[in-house]
């Protein structure tokens, strides 16, 4: 069974306490990234309530104070939604990250919300960084190449400036993420119009409502199972939307690319990779697919490539440089040729070593479904990266594989 997209959760609770009056969310994950979220918004002034049947209560209308730090925690995601929300207040906020985060770019917001009213200043373009608002709409062009977290973030705060608003963005690179935040949006009431691609027409003014909403099972988790059943482990996968806009479930088109059989059925997807073969993809609009499949390429006996691995640098870890080092210690040959990961699979690993997760979670995990394609055993350092996006993976792959 499939955990709650971390993605779909962190923008709920955000429009959730965005939104005037009580809404209820349904099917609500415990990753790292999505209590850091969570707790982030009640910090902010929403009301948090667990009901009885596991559903959650959101009593929004946020009401901040001034001078407040706001922590992200090491999300991301959450720490740019988190920025662009904070910006539309009155009061000067900080926002703070851990980990990892603190080295990962927020530079975007150094040069784009000045244009917007929004005083701000970053720490040499990194978190912490201090917004105060109130933003006002405008007419801005934005690059949309390193990140569509910036892009999902003004989405989500230029409906409440105070005049109307053009975004136009240029190089967007994965678009789904965008469509999943216009999604969310539109379930909350909020209204935001396309009329080109790439130029998003928002009214100010306009006022988050409260609602029901369910959270969908996550693609990018989904993955690794994917990934390990196409290798030949016995594994059906529930709890999955076919007609869900994550960009992670790209990866049931690569797998047909590498000739496996997509099995649908009314228990759920299984994944036949007998007759698997070396594939070229392109995952620009899906980076964080790039683990996974580097573990199907390595049970593949040919050269696979990848493309999109310049979007790898700004994640967890450098994730191109580190699955090449983590990898090549089992005997893994990958290159990185520009924007192409190069893999030179052989169908097998090698055992017997130690490998590091860079405490990033899908290092973590693509390395611990590539132990299928070992006879001995290997010793990961840093395995207890997954609680930032599925805390429970160690004991799923226990069960699976006892």
């Amino acid at each position: 069974a499939i955990p709650a997209s971390k993605s779909d959760t962190q923008r709920a609770w955000i429009a959730a306490a965005l939104a005037h009056g009580v809404s209820t969310l349904w099917g609500i994950g415990f990753s790292e990234d999505e209590v850091a979220v969570m707790e982030a918004i009640q910090e902010l002034g929403a009301r948090v309530k667990r009901n009885d049947d596991g559903s959650f209560s959101v009593l929004g209308a946020l009401h901040p104070e001034e001078g407040q730090v706001v922590n992200a925690g090491e999300s991301g995601l959450g720490s740019r939604l988190l920025t662009g929300v904070c910006s539309s207040f009155s009061e000067q906020l900080t926002i703070k990250g851990e980990g990892s985060l603190k080295n990962r770019p927020m530079d975007f917001f150094d040069r784009v919300l000045p244009q917007l009213g929004v005083q701000v200043s970053s720490t040499e373009g990194r978190l912490p960084i201090q917004v105060k608002g109130p933003m006002h709409g405008a007419q801005i062009q934005v690059d949309g190449s390193l990140s569509s977290q910036f892009v999902s973030s003004l989405l989500m705060a230029l409906p409440m400036a105070s005049s109307d608003s053009l975004l136009c963005v240029e190089n967007l690179q994965s678009r789904p993420y965008v469509d999943m935040t216009l999604a969310t949006l539109t379930a909350f009431g909020i209204e935001v119009a396309e009329p080109t691609s790439g130029n998003f027409e928002i009214k100010g003014n306009q006022i988050y409502k409260p609602t029901n909403y369910a959270i969908e099972a996550d693609w990018s988790a989904a993955a690794f199972w994917l990934v390990a059943a196409a290798l030949g482990s016995d594994l059906t996968l529930t709890g999955l939307q076919l007609d869900s806009l994550q960009a992670d479930k790209k990866l049931l088109e690569f797998l047909e690319i590498a000739n496996c059989k997509i099995l649908h059925s009314p228990n759920g997807i299984r994944i036949d990779g007998s007759a698997r073969i070396a594939f070229h993809v392109n995952a620009t609009h899906c980076p964080d697919l790039f683990p996974a499949l580097v573990v199907l390429a390595a049970g593949i006996d040919g050269v696979s490539k990848i493309d999109g691995a310049a979007r790898l640098e700004h994640k967890e870890s450098h994730r191109g440089l580190t699955l090449q080092e983590e990898f090549g210690k089992l005997g893994l040959q990958i290159e990185l040729d520009g924007d192409t990961m190069i893999v030179f699979g052989t169908g097998r690993l090698k055992g017997g070593r130690s490998v590091f997760s860079h405490d990033d979670h899908r290092i973590a995990m693509a390395l611990g479904i590539a132990a299928s394609l070992i006879d001995s055993e290997i010793r990961l350092k840093g395995h207890e990266a997954v609680s930032k996006s599925y805390p429970q993976f160690w004991d799923h792959l226990e069960s699976v594989t006892v």
